[in-house]
């Protein structure tokens, strides 16, 4: 098999191993990931997909492994965030000429945005969730119950309110049209506010190990949970429980959208496909790499073990593509997330106008407003780049273009 990475090092730390062949990276997400390749408990070397580019913490793109330590912001705040994709019996011929019923059905039926500063009338969560999302909390309470019995101040914000919604950012709902017109519902989301402070509060946690231990770090962020101690136990059983909060959000989800679509009067009846795509790619996991049980961290990244189906979304105007792993080892198993940022969201801000964004989701049911300008597609990098860099890690499947965006 061809290499198509690159070798990042300095004289302080283990490689970083980038495939970055024909795509920008940043100095600053080189800088992050030299730094965490430092790290005593660093496992041969870590690797760097292709949407490679800084972030809060940890870089996004990044696959960490590592031996008897987790580095809580090498997951980060969004845990367990992640894609779902299922195709349908739907052709393109079936959608009628204007689209804007059935997205005001998918913004009708998910929870999207946030407004209130989060508070009791914010428009992303549910007053009074449904009953399904009910008997899942009733399900999975009972871990979030052993989890806030002894890290009590995890229990303040929503949970169960926000099961089943969508978020901001880029998240985002959309019905898109495969290369054979078939139409596929895709969606991206996390563990929303619950996930956000189990990530928050044990970064803060880990920070304050290494403050009391006396551990000086290149980075901060890079702050480790060591083995053995009482807050990696906690940790994992925390981190796991919002990845499969995460899993269930985008589920009932799926289920909202699709029982929402199928009541649109201008559509013919219609089923699903047999199989639907999940992935995580902000998580971490144990697995077997060289023959040794190590934690991975993958943080803007998908698992791509041989077979392995994974979706790697393009920008609001861009194509998305559902593919199958190689099992590369060199990669640890891994893929990119998506076609990864070009530019902070305050540069976007700046670039762009509205004209802008209006002419590069020309054709697609989508919002058409300055506060969704640092999601232009422009603001990201080219995705068939970023595909084309990891050939060796990944085969396409099915390429996607989104005829409907929902964004919160």
């Amino acid at each position: 098999m061809e290499k198509k990475y690159q070798v990042l090092k300095d004289d302080k730390g283990l490689p970083v191993k980038a495939w970055i062949d024909g795509v920008a990276m940043e100095d600053e997400a080189k800088k992050q990931l030299l730094n965490a390749a430092t790290m005593p408990f660093i496992y041969k070397w870590i690797a760097a997909m292709p949407d490679v580019h800084s972030g809060l913490g940890a870089t996004v793109g990044s696959v960490i492994p590592t031996k008897k330590a987790i580095i809580p912001s090498a997951v980060g705040v969004d845990i367990g965030c992640g894609m779902s994709a299922i195709a349908t019996t739907l052709k393109a011929t079936d959608l009628p000429d204007s689209l804007a019923e059935i997205r005001a059905a998918i913004e009708k039926a998910v929870p999207h945005g946030r407004t209130d500063n989060g508070g009791r009338n914010d428009r992303g969560a549910w007053a009074n969730p449904p009953k399904t999302h009910l008997e899942v909390w009733g399900k999975i309470k009972i871990g979030y119950d052993e989890i806030i019995t002894k890290h009590p101040k995890l229990d303040r914000g929503n949970h169960l309110n926000h099961l089943g919604t969508l978020g901001t950012g880029n998240h985002f709902i959309e019905v898109c049209l495969d290369e054979n017109d078939q139409v596929w519902f895709m969606l991206h989301s996390g563990s929303r506010g619950v996930g956000n402070r189990i990530g928050s509060y044990f970064i803060d946690l880990a920070k304050a190990d290494m403050k009391r231990w006396f551990i000086n770090l290149p980075d901060q962020d890079l702050a480790y949970l060591p083995e053995g101690s009482e807050n990696f136990d906690d940790y994992v059983k925390a981190v796991h429980w919002a990845q499969d909060f995460a899993m269930w959000n985008r589920k009932l989800m799926m289920e909202n959208i699709v029982n929402a679509i199928k009541n649109v009067s201008s559509l013919p009846p219609f089923e699903l496909g047999e199989e639907a795509i999940h992935c995580h790619h902000n998580y971490v996991a144990i697995e077997n790499h060289y023959g040794e049980n190590v934690f991975i961290t993958r943080k803007g990244a998908v698992r791509a073990r041989l077979g392995d189906m994974g979706i790697i979304p393009g920008s609001m105007g861009a194509r998305s593509y559902i593919v199958r792993g190689k099992g590369n080892p060199e990669s640890f198993h891994s893929c990119s997330h998506g076609a990864g940022r070009a530019m902070s969201r305050t540069e976007a801000k700046r670039r762009f106008t509205l004209e802008d964004h209006i002419t590069a989701t020309s054709g697609i049911e989508c919002r058409k407003d300055v506060d969704v300008i640092d999601e232009t597609p422009g603001a990201y990098k080219d995705i068939d780049s970023v595909m084309a860099a990891q050939s060796d890690l990944v085969d396409i499947v099915h390429t996607l273009k989104q005829i409907v965006c929902v964004k919160g």
